[in-house]
């Protein structure tokens, strides 16, 4: 086993070989980030939703899984009409998950265990209901231009309309008219979330204070949440008006949905990489005082072009983390051992070189693993997002396999799926299945509560599928984790070269290397048996013995395998070390 001792320089102890290894990296660097959704992840006073005190009870388990940071989804003070991203008072924590004595105490004990705490953050819009938009609907003098504000037009009935034909993400047109100041504002998201102007110097301040006000806290970080809208093209530039959105023209999409429009306007402005590298500064300034990182995620759903671009370059910094969304957005069930290679080797060749890459198979948005692929495959996309080069991020409940929920028309809560005013087809928007509660054990509503009903339906499986049942099983999704965040310490993973092969469509292969320390990770992403050459890697010969396999292989820790004869079973995944 290696042992890791990591001040300034790593010195590693290697089955009785010495290395010195002369590079030194920041705690963000290689780390494994855990996304928790608070709502849904632990209830701690029996009302059926996930709380800041239940989050602080479980922090041992994270401890378990390896996890260096965990990332909170927004737990603002909030309405809840999108759940926390419609943020009433950015200062305040969210009544149904504590207070803000409450997240001191999870800053405290995380700080106990060496797990740092990030902040989800959303800039570009707030609440309706905060009191900044409430004096800006009603003109209020220092807060009137906090929002984008603009007039309608009368259409051919006599009727007001809309300034233009943008539409929302969650559908239907993107402003909603206020009677205070007889203007439409304009929403991105839904009519509660009204965007900020960013061309107010006064809004970039707020913004920055926020930033300020939560790193003094003791938070290790924040995510800047849909950075790429902060800004739609500067009116001015055409006459005073916003323009419409051209038409994309694409088969059997109605103008109430969102992929109607090429948004050309609303997203990916040149001005959004300025703001974003002037946050940065913020966390700078207080990572250079305290001599501790505080790390700028962000996440931003646009071409591979753009968000590489959130690196930064020249002079100007930009986040630490751009969110690289290419395993969830690039793949799916479809998808075969090529369009893996292709999506990965993509990013890793997009991306600045000396930056660091990130991994992310699910969140709060999309499917995990074994809903949007297959039960079977979990382990083979943990092995991706855990031993791929750089910093690992896991939404909860992919470390055990969870797949989505069932929540019916009558239970959806999902104000992206309400929207659609279809309780037939709401299913194909709605967010609600993979934010169903934790599974934690086989007890009533999973572990997650002892409250009559939880906030969205348990998901049907969970007495089978649980993390009790995991952590007692000598193989389970839980335990390959575990083992897969161990092996991620040792250099060849943290400091390692990277190769890739598609050996055919089935079967996907990396080599990661550093020195003479020499891995394999091979997945069978298919659903028939393949025999592999792996010789076709260079300097990968002779026998190799495996180190992680996934639940279903019939190998174990220690078995030996021959490099030019590898026989995989379907789903079969497997991390191998050459044997020197």
């Amino acid at each position: 086993m290696w042992q890791l001792l990591v001040i300034g320089t790593l010195v590693v102890v290697v089955q009785g070989r010495y290395e010195n290894i002369n590079v030194k990296q920041d705690w963000w660097e290689t780390a494994v980030f855990y996304q928790i959704y608070p709502r849904s992840f632990m209830d701690s006073d029996g009302d059926g939703v996930g709380d800041i005190n239940g989050i602080t009870s479980r922090l041992e388990y994270l401890k378990e899984l390896g996890v260096d940071a965990t990332w909170l989804s927004p737990i603002f003070k909030s309405p809840n009409h999108d759940f926390g991203y419609d943020i009433s008072d950015y200062y305040s924590i969210n009544p149904d998950y504590g207070t803000i004595e409450d997240f001191e105490q999870l800053l405290k004990k995380a700080g106990e265990l060496n797990i740092k705490v990030i902040l989800d953050f959303v800039p570009n819009h707030s609440s309706n209901e905060s009191d900044w938009f409430i004096k800006s609907s009603n003109r209020d003098e220092y807060y009137s231009d906090w929002y984008i504000w603009e007039n309608g037009h009368m259409n051919d009935r006599g009727q007001k309309s809309p300034p233009n034909n943008w539409v929302s993400l969650f559908s239907k047109s993107a402003w909603s008219y206020m009677p205070s100041r007889d203007q439409y504002y304009l929403h991105q998201f839904g009519p509660s979330q009204p965007d900020f102007n960013y061309r107010n110097p006064v809004v970039v301040e707020e913004m920055k204070n926020i930033i300020k006000f939560w790193l003094e806290k003791g938070v290790a970080g924040m995510k800047i949440n849909a950075v790429n809208h902060l800004f739609e093209v500067d009116k001015d530039v055409y006459g005073g008006r916003y323009p419409n959105e051209p038409i994309t023209g694409k088969p059997g999409i109605g103008p109430d949905d969102y992929g109607f429009l090429d948004h050309i306007y609303t997203k990916d402005q040149e001005e959004t990489y300025d703001m974003v590298s002037q946050l940065r500064d913020v966390f700078d300034a207080i990572t250079i005082r305290d001599n501790l990182t505080r790390v700028m995620m962000s996440e931003a759903s646009t071409s591979i072009k753009n968000a590489v671009r959130y690196y930064g370059s020249g002079n100007h910094a930009g986040a630490h983390i751009p969110f690289n969304l290419a395993l969830i957005a690039d793949l799916n069930k479809n998808s075969d051992a090529r369009d893996i290679k292709y999506t990965i080797d993509r990013w890793l060749t997009y991306k600045p070189l000396r930056k660091q890459a990130n991994w992310v198979s699910g969140n709060h948005d999309k499917s995990r693993v074994a809903s949007r692929f297959r039960g079977e495959l979990v382990d083979a996309f943990n092995m991706l997002v855990l031993l791929l080069p750089g910093i690992a991020i896991t939404y909860m409940g992919e470390e055990i396999g969870m797949a989505n929920g069932f929540v019916p028309w009558s239970e959806t809560r999902d104000p992206r799926a309400c929207r659609t005013d279809d309780p037939v087809n709401f299913v194909e928007v709605s967010r609600d299945p993979v934010r169903t509660p934790f599974q934690w054990s086989n007890g009533k509503h999973a572990g997650f509560s002892n409250a009559d009903s939880t906030w969205l339906p348990v998901a049907e499986g969970y007495e089978q599928l649980n993390v009790a049942a995991q952590r007692s099983a000598v193989r389970s999704h839980y335990q390959v984790y575990r083992s897969l965040t161990a092996l991620r310490m040792r250099p060849a993973f943290r400091l390692g070269r990277y190769e890739s092969l598609a050996l055919n469509s089935d079967v996907y292969a990396f080599k990661r290397w550093y020195n003479d320390d020499t891995y394999v990770v091979v997945m069978n992403v298919g659903r028939v048996y393949h025999v592999v050459n792996l010789t076709a890697f260079d300097l990968i010969f002779g026998q190799l013995e495996v180190e992680v396999s996934s639940v279903l292989s019939s190998r174990t820790y220690s078995d030996s395998v021959q490099a030019n004869y590898l026989d995989l079973a379907a789903d079969e995944a497997l991390v191998l070390r050459m044997q020197v």
